[in-house]
């Protein structure tokens, strides 16, 4: 049986540095939760303030990551669900969140999250400016929770 448990910033940092198939941990977030089977940890989800700055709004907050251990069916929909209630509980409006498009999205639309399209992918290297991408460069699929 899964069960939510509140879990520090460090404590998900630490899963998802373990754990996440493709990126590490966010630099920071407002809030974490963490979701247990039998008193161990099998996933966590953080958030925080929207990547994009157009976004930061002071009323909309990002799923910047979700992380679960195979094997734990509905954790992936319990935590999505589970953020967007402790998101409107501190006071805001909207969640995204962003997937790859390869990932089919079925944990969001269970938990009640609609699909807004696709956005972005590609490199953030630019001539002035060259980076190593360490990322999936694949487009995304931006999906949402309102009020």
């Amino acid at each position: 049986m899964l069960s939510l448990h509140p879990i520090t910033q460090k404590e998900a940092k630490t899963f998802i540095e373990r754990h996440h198939r493709h990126h590490k941990p966010s630099v920071g977030s407002v809030f974490q939760i963490g979701v247990a089977s039998e008193g161990e940890v099998v996933g966590v989800v953080m958030v925080g303030r929207p990547v994009a700055r157009m976004l930061q709004d002071g009323y909309t907050a990002e799923v910047t990551r979700l992380c679960v251990l195979e094997g734990h069916k509905n954790a992936c929909s319990m935590l999505y669900a589970a953020s967007w209630r402790a998101a409107k509980a501190l006071g805001y409006r909207r969640l995204i969140t962003y997937i790859l498009e390869s990932e089919p999205g079925t944990s969001l639309q269970a938990a009640g999250w609609r699909l807004l399209g696709k956005r972005g992918g590609g490199s953030w290297s630019a001539p002035s400016r060259p980076r190593v991408d360490t990322h999936p460069l694949e487009q995304k699929q931006l999906f949402e929770r309102t009020l």
